[in-house]
């Protein structure tokens, strides 16, 4: 006996189609998103949350806080491969990975649930003002290396753990690595390479974005049925963006990303009150 039930599209439309093709549609779906949004994070050297929201919000139809909630799990499977990645050519520091995430784990609780709090279209202006926020880290971070020099000593430990809460919270409100902050800062306040600092980040995504993942499975902001075509197409697409990255200049790149990015924010920012 064929069961039939309704399946609604993004046009507000409604077709009889079995549930395995549904699933099979949506599976698709979310696999292309992953792909898309994991080129653009391995081309710009990030977790991919950036474009992988907007995306999941404007085609797939998901509210803001599923959109995060959903986002920050993916993005622990991409910190996963990320890291080990990573790991297997020496190019992570430990040490410093446990100093950010220890607070990032706390931190990161606390901003689930305050996203989880605030109205969807309050989330969307302050997702669409980070969205900005870290356009401008990426247009400026090649001129903050001459200003700003690296910290001394034992002053990193501070650094790091201030990071550590800071990103954390981020990354549990705003359902994203948290790596847009913390490569500029191991970069150019603690002296990592760019490797390095790339690599610890996807390190700290891991446990830092799998406390946020579950705080916001906990309150209901995890939609599973996308994550078996999400995940696998944003750790492939994080593949092929790393690969794609040395065809390019970083002025090239760090450039689209910019436009993209500050393009989605103003776009977010200027989501209105309902009357």
């Amino acid at each position: 006996m064929l069961w039939w039930y309704l399946c609604f599209t993004g046009k507000g439309k409604s077709t009889l189609i079995l549930p395995e093709v549904a699933q099979l549609k949506i599976n698709v779906i979310s696999f292309v998103i992953g792909i898309t949004a994991g080129i653009f994070g391995g081309l710009a050297g990030l977790g991919g949350g950036l474009v992988m929201i907007p995306l999941m919000a404007g085609v797939l139809n998901l509210n803001q806080h599923k959109a995060h909630g959903t986002s920050l799990v993916a993005l622990v499977f991409t910190g996963i491969s990320g890291a080990i990645t990573y790991a297997l050519n020496g190019a992570i520091d430990i040490t410093a990975a446990v100093l950010i995430a220890v607070p990032a784990i706390f931190t990161a609780q606390a901003g689930a649930r305050h996203a989880h709090i605030l109205p969807e279209w309050k989330l969307k202006k302050t997702f669409g003002a980070f969205l900005i926020f870290c356009a401008a880290i990426l247009l400026f971070k090649p001129y903050l290396a001459n200003i700003i020099g690296t910290v001394p000593g034992y002053a990193k430990i501070i650094v790091f753990l201030i990071t550590g809460a800071f990103t954390g919270f981020l990354s549990g409100m705003m359902g994203v690595g948290g790596g847009t902050i913390m490569v500029p800062v191991m970069v150019l306040l603690a002296g990592f390479t760019q490797h390095v600092a790339q690599g610890t980040s996807l390190l700290v995504m891991v446990p830092a974005g799998a406390v946020g993942a579950f705080t916001h499975w906990k309150m209901g902001n995890v939609v599973v049925g996308i994550l078996f075509g999400l995940i696998p197409g944003i750790i492939f697409g994080t593949y092929l963006g790393g690969n794609l990255a040395f065809l390019f200049s970083d002025n090239i790149l760090r450039s689209i990303f910019v436009v993209v990015i500050i393009w989605m924010g103003v776009r977010y920012v200027q989501t209105s009150a309902p009357e």
